[in-house]
């Protein structure tokens, strides 16, 4: 297993401190290394979204008033006061499916352009992670080729099911060929099963059902073989990988178990899991990263910090708890979403 670092590095959150007493100021700062954060799990609201959205935006956020009420600038202020240089945007629950491809199709056209939109206005500040209107296959491979070679999109932005089918289902094998053609990364966000939206009532789906839901996706995947099968994406996952790292030992078991899936798991579960990437948005109690850390190395784990939900301030305060050194600091704060969106400048 990963073994973790237990001593605390001053050095390493020298930069976290010194962004905490600017934030009081209205100051933007960056890390003790000289780079500002990447946050890859940061939310947009483009007005495209919230004309066509609204009513499920709303059954699906109870706080959706932090989702319709985004703006750019309050985007912007958060980053500047928290020392996050740039922000990945994507959009969040309930995304852009709501049962009509045509309909998904010019929404997530729309949601990208203005994405792209806002990136153009702040280049230097902004990332972009494209809708794909899925189920819909062919809808979705054109969205690739005008994100990528249009737009200039960093990456993609997708949800967790679509129509009660995880992202391992045969139906989305053309996208994955084509987004593993593409050497893509792929951020993946949760959302609730229709079986799941509220099994409990008063009980958010945010609560169990959103980790729940990240772990079924990601055992989709390694349970069909497309983990393996396209090794060229990039995948990461939200909340420190939601259950995963409680379950990845008995995921591990039962495949050892069962001759039928070793052989689309062909080098084992954790080698796998060890390969994808993994955000920290509400994912920094020392019981989350005491989990993570011992599935994964900091070398798979990205800083997120679920903006408009949540403040990047949050994760940061959140980090120290980690007991990481600088360099895996370094790593977390900016250097692995460096690797993984090569086309940020």
């Amino acid at each position: 297993m990963t073994k973790r670092i237990t001593t605390p590095s001053r050095r390493a959150f020298m930069g976290m401190a010194c962004c905490a007493a600017a934030a009081t100021l209205g100051r933007q700062c960056w890390a003790a290394d000289g780079e500002g954060a990447i946050d890859v799990h940061h939310h947009v609201s483009p007005p495209i979204w919230l004309e066509q959205a609204r009513e499920q935006i709303a059954a699906t956020n109870r706080n959706s008033s932090v989702v319709t009420g985004w703006t750019a600038q309050k985007s912007l202020d958060d980053m500047d006061q928290n020392g996050v240089r740039i922000s990945m945007l994507s959009i969040t629950n309930p995304g852009t499916w709501f049962g009509d491809a045509a309909k998904s199709r010019i929404l997530s056209r729309g949601c990208n352009d203005y994405m792209a939109r806002v990136k153009q206005d702040h280049p230097t500040r902004f990332g972009v992670l494209a809708a794909l209107p899925l189920p819909d296959t062919e809808g979705s491979l054109r969205e690739i080729q005008h994100a990528l070679d249009t737009l200039k999109a960093d990456g993609f932005g997708l949800m967790t099911n679509y129509d009660d089918k995880w992202l391992g289902d045969p139906a989305f094998t053309p996208v994955l060929e084509e987004l593993n053609r593409r050497q893509a990364t792929v951020y993946v966000h949760p959302t609730s099963a229709a079986c799941c939206t509220a099994p409990i009532p008063d009980v958010s789906p945010s609560v169990i059902e959103f980790p729940l839901d990240t772990t079924r996706t990601i055992v989709s995947l390694m349970f069909s073989g497309a983990l393996a099968k396209f090794p060229k994406i990039n995948w990461i996952f939200s909340h420190a990988g939601g259950t995963l790292p409680m379950l990845a030992e008995r995921i591990t078991n039962i495949i050892q178990n069962q001759p039928r899936l070793q052989s689309r798991i062909p080098h084992g579960a954790m080698h796998e899991f060890r390969k994808l990437y993994y955000d920290l948005a509400q994912g920094t109690s020392p019981m989350q990263l005491a989990a993570l850390t011992k599935m994964v190395d900091a070398k798979q784990i990205v800083f997120g910090s679920d903006f408009p939900f949540w403040s990047a301030k949050t994760v940061q305060a959140g980090m120290k708890a980690g007991n990481f050194s600088a360099a895996q600091s370094a790593d977390i704060w900016h250097g692995n979403a460096r690797r993984l969106f090569p086309t940020l400048g």
